[in-house]
């Protein structure tokens, strides 16, 4: 990739984490250890939605080894029932969402199969199990619904007492009567049933805690898998109703995130309240099974949607009618960014006048929904662009030039959008032009008739997309530089890496600004001490929010630092300069090196700053084969042209656009979570059922970049770490899809697995 890009000393920066990773020094949750630590181990219902008749837990607690037995009267009788919410925009007519208790145990009943029942705390992991197993439970079975469509169904049986129809919330956006009247006037339209299935996040670490109490301070510690310390703290004290200034939470490594790693999960609460109870350390440590069960699953939307052109092929309206599913109860994020960030980035690339979207949010017998990995904005952009494909092919007009036509114009930007968003500066056409040509586009005939001779089907197809990161739930992003004397700097921040390699970039921007080596910086993220203000790692916001602030804080450093060997030499500040880790001065002829601010402490400063959306964009072009006799799909090319800004680092944006494009081909080639529709169990519970993508499933991704730096971020960075999953369901989708056409299938949904599209295929040959 050609790329504009920070420097340091001439060249990129190694990550500085990977010594430690890649030799087995890491730090994970499961690797914590604290004297007189006790093992806790989860009995979980069997079933998705049923009365608890009976929990005998007496034989649990006689248990050799066995201190302790928490069951779903403990939770209630400690007001451990509600979680904290982020559901806070109003609904259609002023209502506002339908947000369920949620006990940390169940009580009374039981409404996804591997929610926690009872909590079994012991001497060692094998004695909490072997107890566990001798909890005595009974239930009476009630009828389950596990998709959003069944759950909204009359028929459907309620999960919560108060959600009508299992209905929790339901919203607009856009000018309807304009869409209508738009719609009415079309020269054509296009429409599509769309779905973008549930997922399971999947991250390397499976979740795990250690809860201690001390009882002197009424405090809590927590060590846990964590996206932000600021994020998880405040979860638990609502959850725990406690104030946050009683729970620390610890974290080192993490691996792995996806949005999965932000919720302040029941299980947690579970050991923190067995902590309390026992005077003892509690550690739970997820099997992976417990991980499919109850770990927040991804995505679960169904849409329809419609496009309206006019005679010219120019976009005159969409419309989007959207189901998002949430689970059986809501996780805090719940259905907040599958509604939000659809909203501000609806008109996609595109110039379309009129919009309008309905949603709704159904509860439904399965595990929690919450934010994962694009958190919304991949299935925007999937609606938009498969809607847009649909359309050029139903209109004979070629897909490039019907994008060309409705882009959104460079000159056009910064760009209100029909529902009030403002996209910053992008140049479609310019990324267009420039995927275009690396993917060859133009010699794609002479490789279909090549595919034709071997008796393989071969399709194209692109996306471009745009989304917006950066948000926020804190006001600010506060970051704490101490300079050592031993001529170290370190960084505090609230936010955590989970393998994005934030210490590597945020040592980069700092030790740029102050103009020393970047292995003098040391990143401790997660941390309380200092209390800092600031937002977890999530939404691509970390190099635009806390990156920044790092920037802004060294400088702020330097001012300050400045200011105190002025009157140090007497002197006024401007007199003093700063250069690659010194302060001089000609008269009188001075030099002090920066570690020296320290004395025999630490010299520190602490930064903030607030920043709005970036708004990232890509064109991506997949072409791939199908064998027509087994429905295999092979992804000969994918080329991407980016626009993420300036870049900082490149090696880590590169790997960042590796790792989200696979993870959008999992969900396109075979990631489902696969629920029984009659008894509501997950089908899909284990690796050896769940599809994740494999080594050479894309051989290799051609980027190239193509910025616009930012307006919003002083550094002209935009968030880019969900880009690439954004980019590549619709494009690879569109890719299958056009090389299916030819043997007469027009649509089908993810997950486009071999048995799918080999029996569409055998399908369409009946049908001659």
């Amino acid at each position: 990739m050609n790329t504009p890009q920070f420097e340091i000393n001439g060249a990129n920066v190694t990550r500085l984490e990977d010594h430690r990773l890649l030799t087995g020094q890491g730090q994970f949750a499961a690797d914590w250890r604290l004297p007189g630590q006790l093992y806790g181990h989860f009995l979980r219902a069997d079933r998705a939605h049923a009365r608890i008749v009976k929990l005998n837990v007496a034989k649990a607690r006689a248990y050799p080894g066995v201190h302790a037995v928490l069951t779903g009267e403990d939770a209630v009788r400690a007001g451990c029932v509600q979680p904290v919410s982020f559901f806070n925009f109003p609904g259609k007519h002023g209502a506002k969402p339908l947000v369920p208790q949620w006990p940390v145990l169940a009580h009374c009943k039981v409404r996804f199969a591997g929610e926690p029942v009872a909590f079994v705390v012991a001497e060692t992991e094998h004695a909490a199990q072997d107890a566990c197993a001798r909890i005595e439970v009974a239930y009476a079975d009630l009828p389950c619904a596990v998709t959003a469509e069944a759950a909204l169904a009359p028929s459907a049986a309620t999960l919560h007492d108060g959600i009508a129809g299992n209905l929790a919330f339901e919203c607009e956006a856009g000018d309807a009567a304009a869409t209508e009247a738009a719609f009415a006037r079309a020269a054509h339209v296009s429409r599509l049933y769309l779905t973008s299935t549930r997922v399971v996040p999947s991250p390397m670490e499976p979740r795990a805690c250690l809860a201690a109490f001390d009882a002197a301070t009424d405090t809590y510690t927590v060590h846990a898998c964590i996206q932000g310390a600021n994020m998880l703290r405040m979860q638990l004290a609502g959850y725990m109703r406690v104030p946050e200034s009683k729970i620390r939470v610890v974290a080192r490594d993490v691996g792995g995130g996806f949005g999965c790693r932000s919720m302040g999960y029941p299980e947690y609460c579970a050991a923190m309240l067995a902590a309390r109870a026992t005077g003892r350390p509690v550690k739970w440590i997820s099997t992976r099974t417990e991980a499919f069960l109850a770990d927040n699953h991804g995505r679960g939307s169904v849409v329809q949607g419609e496009l309206a052109l006019d005679a010219q092929g120019k976009f005159l309206a969409m419309r989007l009618d959207w189901i998002a599913e949430v689970g059986a109860y809501m996780t805090p994020p719940a259905a907040v960014a599958t509604i939000r960030n659809p909203m501000v980035s609806f008109t996609g690339a595109y110039r379309i006048p009129a919009l309008h979207g309905r949603w709704r949010v159904a509860m439904t017998n399965a595990a929690p929904i919450g934010n994962y990995r694009g958190a919304g904005r991949p299935d925007i952009a999937y609606v938009v662009e498969r809607l847009m494909q649909q359309a050029a092919v139903e209109t004979g007009v070629d897909p490039v030039a019907l994008r060309r036509r409705n882009y959104i114009p460079a000159e056009a930007f910064p760009y209100k959008t029909p529902t009030g968003s403002v996209y910053e500066n992008a140049d479609f056409a310019g990324l267009m032009d420039k995927a275009l040509a690396a993917a060859d586009w133009d010699g794609f005939p002479a490789r279909q008739a090549e595919s034709s001779k071997a008796g393989k089907l071969r399709g194209r197809g692109m996306a471009t997309v745009i989304e917006t990161t950066n948000a926020g739930a804190q006001p600010k992003d506060q970051v704490a530089l101490q300079v050592q004397g031993d001529g170290r700097v370190i960084v505090h921040t609230v936010s955590h890496a989970q393998g994005q390699g934030h210490e590597t970039t945020l040592a980069m921007l700092v030790a740029r600004a102050l103009q020393i080596p970047t292995e003098r910086v040391v990143v401790r993220q997660g941390l309380n001490e200092p209390a800092l203000l600031g937002n977890h790692t999530g939404g691509s916001r970390n190099t635009v929010g806390v990156g920044t602030v790092c920037h802004l804080t060294a400088l702020k450093l330097i001012d300050q630092g400045k200011a105190r060997v002025a009157e140090a030499w007497g002197v006024e500040p401007s007199q003093v300069a700063y250069a690659r880790g010194a302060f001089t001065c000609k008269e009188p002829n001075k030099n002090r090196a920066l570690q020296e601010l320290a004395g025999n402490g630490m010299f520190e400063t602490i930064g903030e700053g607030a920043f709005g959306a970036t708004f990232p964009n890509d064109c991506h072009v997949a072409e791939v084969e199908v064998d027509p006799e087994t429905g295999q799909v092979t992804v000969m090319s994918y080329v991407t042209a980016d626009d993420f800004g300036v870049i900082v680092n490149d090696t880590i944006v590169e790997g960042q656009l590796h790792g989200a494009v696979l993870q959008g081909a999992g969900q396109v080639f075979g990631e489902v979570a696969h629920y029984d529709s009659a008894s509501g169990q997950m089908l899909t519970a284990s690796f050896m059922d769940y599809y994740l993508p494999r080594a050479g499933l894309i051989r290799d991704i051609n980027m190239n970049h193509h910025a616009t730096p930012s307006r919003v971020s002083p550094l002209g960075v935009k968030g880019m770490g969900e880009a690439g999953l954004t980019g590549a369901l619709p494009a690879l989708t569109n890719a299958v899809l056009d090389a299916l056409r030819g043997v007469g299938i027009t649509h089908l949904n993810m997950p486009l697995t071999p048995a799918k599209i080999w029996s569409a295929i055998q399908a369409a040959r009946l049908r001659g």
